[in-house]
């Protein structure tokens, strides 16, 4: 954990860290670390619905890809999807070529 947590029963930071609970250097109070889940990342598609790894989406307009010489159309279904950190959460194959797209232009199939 980056930040130790302040003594709950004195206020001051001077804590230090066991394996399995934190104690106040300053007044010896000891109390158990609560492992904090991190929350799972819920990317949603055009429509509200949930996506998740390996789901079918199709297009829902259509979109220019990088200079605008190509189109892919409304419709167009990409399989086996994977979700990844960023602005652009999905990552898939879209007619053999690798596509990142945004989770608003597309619906779940």
């Amino acid at each position: 954990m980056p930040n130790p947590p302040t003594c709950p029963a004195c206020t001051l930071e001077d804590v230090l860290s066991h394996a399995t609970h934190w104690e106040c250097a300053t007044c010896g109070h000891e109390w158990p670390k609560e492992e904090t889940p991190e929350a799972a990342r819920v990317v949603k598609d055009a429509h509200g619905n949930v996506l998740v790894a390996g789901d079918t989406v199709a297009l829902i307009k259509d979109l220019k890809l990088g200079s605008g010489a190509q189109v892919l159309k409304a419709g167009t279904k990409a399989k086996n999807i994977r979700l990844v950190d960023g602005d652009h959460e999905i990552d898939c194959k879209i007619e053999g070529m690798a596509i990142a797209l945004k989770a608003c232009f597309v619906k779940k199939a």
